[in-house]
């Protein structure tokens, strides 16, 4: 549901200094970005950002999780109590081993999980610095976006209410009023659904989340949020000329990520893809294939052993420079795995042919987002059956500049305005 909106404020005077129109206080400046060391989740809140126009003005930090080892399996944890426990883990360790010291991780997870160079995201930091500055600097916009920094988030709105506007990004599943605006995309409830609640048990109902409908305080989107707009693409197209002007044409991007509790494949899944790529090969100049940081070894190397050799075919390596931006400026058409909101929202960002590879194989919310995007008309399956040449368009589905619309509404009504 659309906040309420309210009359605009009357234009100020001409001549009149700011401090009489309302002063610092209501107006925001910059913003501080709660990340999860996630590009997926990172990129939604850096995009709000950029459309309010504060990516000039914010500064990054991250809530980050232990990696490896038993840590694989405490994902569940309260990203607190996981952080506590790999503590006291490594302590055991250490005089485990005597003499044979380990240190324990820096910051960000010593450099494995993003930059080194991102701070930690610290309630008490945060929250003492949007207070100490309010008076100089205004009002401090929080923009976060994943599960693990919920709690790091409705901690500042806490602690300096009438300091911060708090946005979450990405459902947090209960007590939406612990954030000043939520926006999510609308499979997230999903759950509340008569058909969802058909195939939940009764006696589980009460375990299922979200329990609430959304309010005045939530924004609906049909997928994520992203960075992606014509402008983007305009700029990025010239960044990447050089590499993919001179490509064969028509330019197929496939994008693979991983398996989700929603979207469970393997091996079978990559075999499947393979021989559907080999089947549209002809109608291909180029293909261009990337992978995921969390995709399967098993699936990539399905893929990589029967494409590796073939002149039409490029896969990337993980190095930088990341062709993700060039791949979406200079790409004909896409082949998605329906695992990742993020990947699809983004190549349907473009207004080019986005085909989805296996969304038969998915449930639950997921299943709903898909539906979704096939009656819009973003989206069809990939059946190995297609002509790569032979195109097809719809309006670019770029939800970012209507979210942050209501941004802006949302902060009328509190009396404050993101500095134009």
């Amino acid at each position: 549901m659309r906040p309420i909106r309210l009359p605009e404020p009357p234009s100020p005077t001409i001549g009149v200094p700011e401090i009489f129109e309302g002063g610092a206080y209501s107006v925001i400046r910059r913003a501080v970005i709660i990340g999860n060391g996630y590009p997926g989740s990172e990129n939604q809140s850096v995009g709000l950002v950029r459309a309010l126009g504060l990516y000039d003005k914010h500064v990054l930090y991250r809530v980050t999780r232990p990696r490896g080892g038993i840590n694989e399996w405490l994902l569940w944890l309260p990203v607190s109590l996981h952080q506590k426990l790999d503590y006291l883990i490594q302590l055991i360790q250490i005089y485990s081993r005597g003499r044979n010291y380990v240190p324990l991780p820096l910051e960000n997870g010593g450099g494995s999980v993003g930059l080194a160079s991102v701070l930690e995201a610290d309630v008490k930091q945060i929250v003492t610095m949007a207070r100490q500055t309010f008076e100089k600097d205004g009002p401090l916009l929080v923009v976060a976006s994943g599960r693990d920094t919920i709690s790091v988030a409705s901690s500042i709105r806490r602690l300096a209410s009438e300091n911060v506007f708090v946005i979450q990004i990405q459902h947090p599943r209960s007590q939406l009023n612990r954030f000043d605006l939520v926006i999510t995309p609308r499979h997230d409830f999903y759950p509340l659904t008569p058909q969802a609640q058909e195939q939940v048990p009764q006696f589980l109902h009460r375990w299922i989340t979200p329990r609430e409908p959304p309010d005045r305080h939530v924004i609906l989107t049909l997928g994520a949020l992203h960075q992606i707009d014509s402008a983007t693409l305009r700029s990025t197209a010239a960044a990447w000329h050089d590499e993919f002007a001179p490509l064969p044409k028509p330019l197929l991007v496939v994008n693979i990520g991983w398996p989700t509790s929603h979207c469970r494949y393997g091996a079978d899944l990559a075999k499947q893809l393979t021989a559907y790529l080999l089947n549209i090969l002809s109608s291909c100049g180029t293909v261009r294939i990337s992978f995921s940081s969390r995709t399967p070894e098993k699936v990539s190397k399905i893929i990589v052993k029967e494409f590796a050799d073939n002149p039409k075919v490029y896969i990337w390596d993980g190095q930088e420079p990341n062709p993700h931006m060039g791949h979406l400026a200079w790409a004909d058409a896409f082949v998605v795995t329906a695992d990742s909101v993020s990947l699809i929202s983004e190549a349907c960002s473009t207004g080019k042919p986005v085909y989805v590879m296996g969304p038969e194989r998915c449930k639950w919310k997921l299943s709903d987002f898909h539906k979704s995007l096939r009656e819009r008309g973003v989206v069809r399956p990939f059946t190995g059956s297609e002509d790569i040449g032979e195109s097809w368009s719809y309006p670019p589905l770029n939800e970012m500049a209507e979210a942050a619309s209501q941004v802006r509404e949302a902060l009328a009504e509190r009396g404050w305005r993101v500095r134009p």
